[in-house]
């Protein structure tokens, strides 16, 4: 029945945001500036290389035609030196046969020259075609960056919408927080016990109209923002840069978790991986405290326990513990503990991974709002054990024994605040039905508070049921008869 009670919890939240897509649009800044500075660097070495080709290609031709017509010229000079010295001399057949050949000679490097000449004009041809090519190109490279200044306008333009978004989606987060807050101050005015939260194991009762009223205009406004804005985006508010904003959603989130509806959903989209993160990555006890408080409330699921569990959230709500000062932090660390304790399955790993030390090291919080949590996180754990010695998956002494809970626990059976008090009397009676517990029971004076449990406690299942383990066990009977005391 208390377990029951504790799975119904609720918690007020609050949320203010901001998305931010700056990196988005440095990066493709940066990329637009590396992209024209390389198209820069090519059109230079590109024209650089356009002037080289064509003063060598210039240089070229100038030197052939100038060979070519020096050689023209040395060669006509000879020809008409040789041939008027050929007529002085003589008109012989074997001079004009010399004649004849020096001629055919002149004619083949006339041949030869224009050869040189159409292989520059030729390679003249190229280097323009070339120039055409590297032309294309630039075109092409001033396409693409015309599309990327597209790209760009239409990044900005979409980053621009997305800021208005964010802004009103802050400005709802803003409002929700608004109401939470005067919902919370007319439970304050309108309660005088305890004040509701989605981690306590008991939930006051409350006749008090106006504090319900406000506590469902403020569910209200957390369903319409749910509606309006979508999971993905409160959760995507999660890794905002803003604290307050983190802050804030992580309360939307806990609220929306707090109803069973709910959770499932959180954990599919990856809600609980983000809570888990930021009580890894953040150095703020305020984000601790909400995520704490969030992840008590998905902690009511038993397979949301289990993937607590498996994705390292013990240690982490452990090591959350070791860090905090403030109490409401340790109250929803302790809650989240606490509901992992009524697993049956997590009894092992919670030992394991620190979490029964880490539960009990927060005693050192004397705040009653902390004690009541660990008193009912060794409720939930005592009765898990009780249960497995029962069916006889358990055998030895209770891990809270061991671990030296039980000076505590006797301790504060008789505490003046009724929720530890009847926590602390559930455990007592738990841990008394294992038989093999007893003597350090005896030892340690939870005897004497099992009796008083037996006779004077306020809640008649509770005295009942300390009743049947007194009488059910040996060893207190025989101890009972040595004290000569009577429990009927």
């Amino acid at each position: 029945m208390f377990g029951q009670r504790a799975m119904k919890v609720e918690n007020m939240l609050k949320i203010k945001e901001e998305f931010d897509y700056k990196s988005l649009s440095r990066k493709l800044e940066i990329q637009l500036d590396k992209l024209i500075a390389e198209h820069e660097r090519q059109q230079k070495v590109f024209q650089d290389e356009i002037e080289r080709i064509a003063l060598e290609a210039q240089e070229r031709v100038d030197e052939v035609e100038q060979n070519y017509a020096d050689a023209l010229e040395k060669e006509k000079l000879k020809y008409h030196k040789d041939y008027m010295e050929s007529v002085r001399r003589s008109n012989t057949e074997p001079t004009m046969l010399l004649a004849l050949g020096e001629v055919a000679e002149i004619k083949q490097k006339l041949h030869n020259e224009i050869a040189l000449r159409k292989a520059a004009e030729a390679e003249v041809d190229n280097l323009e075609n070339q120039l055409i090519h590297w032309k294309n190109t630039e075109n092409a490279r001033n396409a693409e960056f015309l599309k990327l200044r597209k790209m760009l306008e239409d990044e900005e333009q979409q980053k621009a919408k997305l800021e208005d978004e964010i802004e009103l989606l802050q400005s709802q987060l803003l409002q929700i927080s608004f109401e939470a807050d005067e919902s919370r101050r007319n439970l304050d005015r309108g309660l005088s016990g305890e004040i509701p939260s989605p981690v306590d194991s008991l939930t006051p009762e409350s006749n008090h109209q106006e504090p319900r009223e406000s506590g469902n205009g403020e569910k209200t406004s957390m369903v319409k923002l749910f509606e309006q804005v979508g999971l993905h985006k409160i959760l995507s508010l999660l890794e905002s840069e803003d604290a307050d904003v983190r802050i804030h959603a992580v309360k939307v989130v806990a609220n929306l978790a707090a109803e069973e509806s709910n959770q499932e959903r959180i954990v599919e989209a990856g809600g609980l991986t983000s809570l888990l993160t930021l009580l890894r990555s953040s150095t703020d006890e305020t984000i601790h405290r909400v995520a704490a408080g969030a992840i008590a409330n998905l902690a009511m699921n038993e397979t949301n326990q289990e993937l607590i569990m498996s994705q390292g959230g013990i240690s982490l709500l452990s090591l959350t513990a070791t860090k905090a000062e403030d109490p409401q932090t340790l109250r929803m660390v302790a809650g989240a503990i606490a509901n992992l304790c009524g697993n049956d399955k997590l009894q092992g790993k919670l030992r394991a991974e620190g979490g029964i030390r880490a539960l009990l090291g927060m005693v050192r919080c004397k705040h009653p709002d902390v004690l009541a949590q660990v008193a009912r996180g060794i409720a939930n754990f005592a009765k898990c054990e009780s249960r497995a010695s029962t069916q006889g998956t358990k055998s030895g002494r209770s891990v809270l024994i061991e671990d030296g809970a039980l000076p505590w626990i006797v301790q504060n059976a008789n505490n003046e605040a009724s929720p530890i008090r009847r926590h602390i009397e559930l455990a007592l009676c738990h841990l008394a039905q294992h038989e093999v517990n007893a003597k350090e029971m005896i030892n340690g004076g939870a005897l004497w508070e099992l009796v008083r449990i037996s006779r004077d406690c306020s809640r008649e299942d509770i005295r009942a049921l300390g009743q049947r383990t007194l009488k059910s066990s040996p060893s207190f009977q025989v101890e009972l008869k040595r004290l000569r005391i009577d429990c009927g």
